[in-house]
């Protein structure tokens, strides 16, 4: 830390209540947003209230340091970049104040779909809804005025504003609202009615130019907004302080008008040959009476085609461009009525669309929406080097224009031999395009500065502008004078008026020198001095090697597949999201912290091979602090519109954290958790014994971190793999036919002995032979989630050698345990680099998995009695990262008379290992109380889940008893053991069933 940045953070703690970060590390996870660039800021401030963002700026205007507000950083154009203080608001200023009937009150931090969820309780909206809604924080949809596809129906922001309350340049706080140019005088502060009169009088003056020089064009996102500042003798500053990207002042709570929500809505979907009859039907339809109108080329759908099975008979193949429109009204069948005017209108009487598919449906509406909403995210999936590309992503022109407008557009990337992929709200002429190109090429990077130039040429003849909704940031503000002429100057006088000393995101807006945008865009090719070594090495090869010789990579890939994956993530802030829709990510979700969200990860990694940061900046705690924020269930990468595995990039750098620092307390207690077990199993009275007695728990929370309140399961009298020996379990047979063999894992075969047995009867009493393997180790998964890749490639090793052999002999292996599965089909690959680990993961099954392959086949057996139960089903974070589908929920439903009740309510929580330490237990609770909650429900008898750990979380603080589905199944068979109770809650406090 430098010595200008130690002085920052010295001043700022003693003043502020907030957070300040000025470490190399934490800095580099707000470089970069969802943009091009990387821009590095002197510090980082996370404001508590208003007085932490005034006492900053006071701090900043004193010293001369700019200001960068930020929200989820979800800004295409670089917005919230820069060289200053970076406040961001989204971390702690997120709460809604007050709502009224028609209004509400809130801080800049709250995303905005949590804000339509609080509002729908009174059935209301806040009608803008930019793509990123899930993410982005309403003091960004108010930075960049955005509208989104429902413009139509709903306008842009600045048509919602009320009132603002903001920090001025000088850090005074002040209330802004429309106000009578008669009562200017009588503003709060001599400031305000100095900014308040300034402005008024050069919207006076400069009305000419002002109306001459304005785009032509539904919404103007470039430059300053003046339409509607000075209007019947009123003034209002909101609606010049909306599309500013905090360039002239600082909001820090908002009244914003509310919608009533829709009572009923439907959609068209209109397919189309060729583009330009798209354009020309959306043309056709205007804004008039439709509620959104949205465009989307043959890239987006193609890929759409390919990646989800939902859109594949829906889309047909020949379609170059699809029209999605949307119609809202009083009832399913007037919507329904427009609709078909509206189909009959472009398909029969136009003929302009081929087909077109009507819903009123919800569910269905939701999906068609999702098309719209998440492709375009899902064009980073593409293979090679090439990537969309957000720098050209946000015109505007007169929509009349808009086929012209695209068949110029196609002109310039034709001559440029580039393709893009092209998304629009076309009723309105708003256009997102992004040519595919290679960002680690610096031909293709001029390439785009040169496709942006001849675009933009066209753009401006038509009249259209630079942005809709997505700012200028550092994209597009050298474009500005070339769009707006005399009227630039303008937009430096208001500058200058709100920020003298022009300390508030300089450079955005108003030019503060000439430069190329091109030469602030992030690195993301490797470089030489990365501390890398040129081959992967098997870290079951490591032992031997002293811990500072170790490199990256430490797991199976290359350094430019590691290099690949880091850079795959762009930015695009969806794994901020708090959705029901999705579980990315559960410690997000709780801690919503930059450096908690996925793509902070992503960043530090590629912070590394690029050079950003030093190798060592890996073994630092400012990095371990990172990477605690990740407990490796694997939602991110599921769950990530690019797929980026982000679990694979985080156990890279834990390896190394661990190999540079040793494991903590509770790393070593989760990591080497089966050694624990192990060791009560030889005395498991004793063990027992000392788990049920508080002072023994307290104990133990005091020396090896285990959390004193932390249910337990009782260890088992003797182990599973024991008992198979016994009864003859533990030798291979040569007998044809379907083989299992049973890899038992840690829970079942020390702790909960009666599932193994119920999952051996059941496979008995569908005659398949099965195979305990007495070699057989734990899965390690627990040592693998912490980093402790040495221990755990040992225990690969063993079990691959073992299970590799059985799989020769005609075994499929079998595990009733969800992270066993995991670590043997997807783990195992990155820790070993052998043929024997992929014929391991390529024949490993889920025991509820295979037991449903057995019936889609007609090979189970379906001699179950009826049980009249209700059962409450959570499927796994591992297994939902696994399968498409819940096989366990499947199999529950095939036994007469059970009521399966699926509960989605995201993380249990447990997260393997993650909640039994002292430091995690309250927290891994608060992630999944909602399931835990849920699960109480009264209708509810009994819960089922596959995963050991969630089980122990769910009754941890329910008042039911959770049992694994192979159980439900063996009682239901008739061969469960009959001393097995299965739902009476365990009487004990620190026991679990």
């Amino acid at each position: 830390m430098d010595l200008e940045r130690e002085r920052i953070r010295a001043d700022l703690r003693g003043v502020l209540d907030g957070e300040i970060r000025c470490d190399d590390t934490f800095l580099e996870l707000y470089s970069t947003d969802a943009s091009l660039f990387q821009v590095k800021p002197l510090a980082v401030v996370r404001p508590r209230r208003t007085s932490d963002v005034s006492a900053t700026v006071q701090y900043a205007a004193e010293n001369q340091i700019p200001i960068h507000a930020r929200g989820a950083g979800t800004g295409m154009a670089g917005e919230s970049l820069g060289t200053g203080i970076v406040l961001d608001f989204a971390h702690s200023m997120r709460r809604i104040l007050e709502t009224g009937d028609d209004w509400v009150r809130i801080q800049p931090g709250v995303v905005l779909a949590n804000l339509n969820r609080h509002l729908a309780q009174r059935d209301r909206i806040f009608g803008p809804d930019p793509a990123t809604r899930s993410v982005t924080t309403m003091g960004s949809v108010i930075a960049l005025d955005a509208s989104g596809s429902h413009w139509p129906q709903h306008g842009s922001a600045r048509d919602h504003i009320l009132e603002l309350q903001v920090v001025l340049a000088n850090g005074e706080v002040v209330t802004i609202k429309p106000t009578h140019l008669d009562r200017v005088s009588h503003l709060e502060s001599p400031e305000l009615v100095r900014i308040t009169s300034g402005i008024a009088e050069l919207m006076e003056s400069h009305a000419d130019k002002i109306h001459g020089h304005l785009p032509n064009t539904f919404n103007q996102g470039s430059g300053y907004r003046l339409s509607g500042v000075v209007e019947n003798e009123v003034i209002d500053l909101g609606k010049l302080l909306a599309g500013s990207e905090g360039s002239l002042a600082l909001v820090t709570q908002a009244k914003l008008r509310t919608s009533p929500r829709s009572k009923a809505r439907g959609l068209v979907l209109l397919f189309f040959e060729r583009l330009d009859n798209a354009a020309k039907a959306a043309v056709q339809l205007g804004t008039a009476g439709i509620s959104a109108c949205d465009l989307l080329d043959r890239r987006i759908l193609a890929i759409a085609r390919e990646t989800d099975p939902r859109y594949s008979n829906l889309i047909p193949e020949n379609t170059e461009a699809m029209l999605l429109v949307e119609f809202s009204g009083e009832t399913q069948s007037e919507v329904h009525t427009e609709l078909e005017k509206i189909a009959d209108r472009i398909r029969r009487r136009r003929k302009l669309a081929f087909h077109s598919l009507i819903t009123t449906s919800p569910n269905e509406v939701g999906t068609y929406w999702e098309l719209a909403r998440r492709m375009t995210p899902i064009l980073y999936r593409l293979k090679g080097n090439t990537r969309p590309l957000p720098f050209i992503e946000d015109m505007t022109v007169p929509p009349p224009q808009l086929p012209n407008f695209l068949t110029k557009v196609q002109d310039v990337m034709k001559r440029h031999e580039t393709i893009a992929s092209i998304f629009a709200h076309a009723a309105h002429g708003h256009l997102h395009v992004r040519p595919l190109l290679n960002m680690a090429d610096r031909g293709d990077l001029a390439k785009l500065e040169r496709i942006a130039d001849e675009t933009y040429e066209e753009l401006f003849k038509v009249g259209g502008s630079l942005s809709g909704e997505s700012g200028d940031g550092i994209s597009r503000t050298p474009y500005l004078p070339r769009q707006y002429g005399p009227l630039y100057e303008l937009f430096g006088r208001i500058k200058r008026l709100f920020d003298p000393a022009g300390i508030l995101n300089p450079g955005k807006k108003v030019l503060s020198s000439t430069f190329s945008p091109m030469e602030l865009v992030r690195r993301v090719e490797l470089v030489p001095q990365a501390d890398i070594s040129p081959e992967p090495q098997n870290s079951s090869n490591k032992k031997d090697q002293n811990p500072s010789d170790f490199e990256l990579p430490i797991l199976t890939w290359t350094p430019q597949e590691m290099a690949t994956t880091a850079r795959s993530c762009h930015g695009c802030g969806r794994c901020r999201t708090y959705g029901a829709d999705t579980r990315m990510c559960p410690i997000f979700r709780f801690d919503s912290r930059e450096d908690a969200s996925p793509r902070a990860k992503a960043n530090l990694l590629r912070g590394v091979l690029s050079g950003q940061l030093p190798p060592e900046s890996l073994d630092s705690a400012e990095t371990k602090e990172i990477l605690d924020t990740c407990f490796h269930c694997h939602q991110c990468r599921i769950d990530c519109p690019s797929n980026v595995d982000i679990p694979n990039i985080v156990l890279e750098m834990r390896a190394r954290n661990v190999d540079a620092n040793g494991l903590t307390q509770d790393g070593s207690l989760q990591a080497k958790i089966h050694r624990w077990a192990l060791w009560g199993n030889r005395f498991p009275r004793v063990a027992n014994w000392a788990l049920g007695n508080r002072v023994m728990r307290w104990l133990m929370e005091r020396f090896i971190g285990l959390a004193k309140q932390r249910k337990l399961p009782r260890l088992a009298n003797r182990s599973f793999v024991k008992q198979a020996a016994r009864r003859g379990l533990t030798t291979a047979t040569r007998r044809s036919g379907r083989k299992v063999l049973y890899f038992v894992d840690l829970y079942a075969n020390l702790f909960d002995t009666q599932l193994a047995q119920a999952f051996v009867n059941v496979l008995d009493h569908n005659r398949i032979s099965v195979y305990v393997h007495p070699n057989q180790q734990v899965s390690g998964m627990p040592s693998i989630s912490q980093g402790a890749v040495t221990m755990a490639a040992r225990l690969a090793h063993k079990n691959v050698k073992a299970l590799a052999e059985a799989v020769r002999q005609g075994y499929t292996i079998v595990a009733t345990e969800p992270s066993a599965v995991m670590a043997l089909t997807h783990e195992y690959l990155n820790l070993l680099d052998s043929d024997d680990a992929k014929i391991v993961a390529e024949n490993t099954r889920e025991a509820c998995e295979f037991l449903w392959d057995l019936h889609h086949h007609g090979e189970l057996e379906l001699d179950l009695k009826p049980m009249n139960l209700t059962v409450g089903f959570h499927v796994p974070c591992h297994l939902r990262a696994l399968h498409e589908v819940s096989y366990g929920q499947r199999i529950l439903q095939l036994i007469p008379g059970l009521s399966v009740r699926p509960i989605e309510k995201g993380c249990s929580g447990m997260a393997g290992t993650f909640g039994l330490t002292r430091s995690n237990f309250r927290s891994s609770l608060r992630i999944g109380w909602d399931l835990i909650v849920a699960m109480r429900a009264k209708q509810i008898q009994i819960g089922s889940t596959e995963c050991s750990s969630c089980k122990m979380q769910i009754e941890q603080a329910g008042n039911k008893a959770v049992v694994h589905p192979i159980k439900l199944l063996a009682k239901s068979y008739g061969v469960l053991e009959p001393d097995v109770d299965l739902f009476t809650p365990s009487p004990h406090d620190l026991f679990v069933t």
